[in-house]
């Protein structure tokens, strides 16, 4: 499912229009980017969790040369689905 798909299915499940509905969807993203990107979590019992996660530095290896190069350490956004979000796709 992509972006337009996502924005039709939530218009007729939530009875809005499709515009209304993108408009929901991108502040709904936009939330979580912002609240992530500033070091704090977002918590949807049920759904998941959003949250910034330090990865540490590594070596890896140029896939053209075979060179080894370090790879430095950074902030990745980290999603992990909630107990309810499992046990549906689990049981599908």
């Amino acid at each position: 499912m992509n972006k337009s798909e996502l924005i039709d299915a939530v218009a007729a499940q939530a009875g809005i229009t499709r515009v209304d509905a993108a408009k929901a969807i991108d502040a709904f993203v936009e939330t979580i980017v912002d609240a992530v990107a500033n070091d704090d979590g977002v918590s949807l019992t049920g759904f998941g969790t959003f949250k910034a996660a330090p990865r540490a530095a590594r070596e890896g290896k140029n896939p053209k040369t075979g060179e080894k190069l370090l790879i430095a350490e950074t902030t990745v956004p980290k999603f992990s689905a909630g107990a309810t979000f499992k046990a549906t796709v689990a049981g599908r």
